[in-house]
């Protein structure tokens, strides 16, 4: 007979690992391309130590001369805090009753649940990659009742439960923990649960539930030429800027190779994954095409397809921003994290626990991790690109 207690062994001993290979190489290509590791965690936060330049102790003389005086790496310290990601799974005491007597029903249950889990944490983690840490999905243009008009609806999804704050983050009464019940997405509108909104105006900020500021250092915090990086002022530290061109306008083989040249030239970088958005790839595509240079594709890790440019893979995401392309050296990423996925145990050694009050049981994954580039300067951006 099914019981709870035979459910949360299910979700340690035979779900985790399969959930958590899914989480790391499944719901993003780039994802799947970027290490994780567990050094450089200290407590809660990620110390890791980034060269940058070359040693100084070269150099020529005479037969008989001084020889060149040393001079160590040129060594500086990124220090970011590790954030905290949270996947939760919901099942009623009602569906487990009524599969208690089927293993098969229960094996369909937690299935459908799981594949829930991984294609929501697709969305979103997935689209962590490309945020800037803000959290921020979209901000408001106007919004009447439960009705809101955004600048973008491209980082929304029917079914997320998100906050609206003030432009400063500051919270707005009765607007937090809203679910999206509607999407339009030609319109860049979307409807939310509850009662009509009060307070929010052009401007207010879109966020999920509870993440305004602590989600993952993604290339949107990467590519900036202002600011702090890893708590180093990027206006002493050039290296820690990225090669960025906008307007770009038609994309053509000629601007993508000299933007590969550059990063090899400057920073001895060698490009080896291009991300993009879907209508930059069919312009490329078109490009490659008039210029009569063969397209051919590459199967990714996770499955995913891609065509390549000169032994590149490029791929189309969702939530690269329109009109750009990001050209990558993985070797220099790293997901630091406290350790893999885990399920967040009760003092009794629990996943599956009641949701007080409620007929229902929820368990949540968790990691503590963040993203870091080592080398800034050794990626590139192209933006402003006429899409196909």
């Amino acid at each position: 007979m099914v019981t709870m207690t035979s459910a949360d062994s299910a979700l340690k001993e035979f779900y985790l690992g399969a959930v958590a290979e899914q989480l790391n190489t499944a719901v993003n290509p780039l994802l799947a391309r970027i290490r994780q590791s567990t050094a450089d965690v200290w407590g809660k936060e990620v110390r890791r130590l980034a060269q940058y330049g070359v040693n100084g102790g070269v150099g020529a003389g005479t037969e008989e001369g001084e020889l060149p005086a040393s001079g160590g790496n040129n060594y500086e310290q990124f220090v970011t805090t590790l954030k905290n990601l949270y996947g939760t799974v919901e099942i009623s005491d009602k569906a487990v009753r009524a599969s208690e007597n089927s293993a098969g029903a229960f094996v369909d249950l937690l299935n459908a649940e799981m594949e829930g889990l991984v294609r929501a944490s697709a969305f979103n983690f997935g689209r962590m990659l490309f945020g800037d840490g803000s959290g921020v999905l979209c901000k408001v243009a106007s919004a009447s009742g439960t009705e809101v008009t955004a600048d973008s609806v491209q980082n929304l999804i029917e079914g997320m439960t998100v906050d609206i704050l003030g432009e400063g983050g500051t919270a707005i009464s009765g607007a937090a923990g809203r679910r999206i019940l509607s999407l339009d997405r030609e319109g860049k509108k979307f409807t939310l649960s509850g009662a009509a909104l009060t307070g929010v105006t052009e401007g207010c900020l879109v966020c999920v539930q509870g993440s305004y500021g602590l989600e993952l250092t993604g290339l949107g915090a990467i590519f900036k030429d202002t600011g702090t990086l890893y708590g180093l002022d990027r206006s002493t530290h050039k290296w820690l800027i990225p090669h960025m061109v906008e307007k770009v306008g038609t994309i053509t083989e000629e601007k993508l190779q000299a933007a590969l040249d550059k990063l090899e030239e400057t920073a001895g970088s060698r490009v080896n994954f291009i991300v993009c958005s879907w209508g930059v790839k069919r312009a490329l595509a078109s490009a490659l095409a008039s210029s009569r240079i063969p397209i051919e594709t590459e199967v990714l890790a996770g499955g995913y397809r891609a065509i390549t440019y000169n032994g590149i893979p490029v791929v189309a995401d969702r939530f690269c921003p329109a009109g750009t392309m990001y050209l990558l050296n993985t070797d220099d990423f790293c997901l630091h994290q406290l350790c893999d996925w885990k399920w967040l145990e009760g003092d009794d050694g629990r996943v599956l626990r009641q949701v007080p009050g409620k007929p229902l049981y929820t368990a949540t994954l968790v990691k503590y991790a963040d993203l870091i580039c080592t080398r800034p300067c050794g990626q590139a951006q192209l933006s402003g690109i006429t899409e196909g």
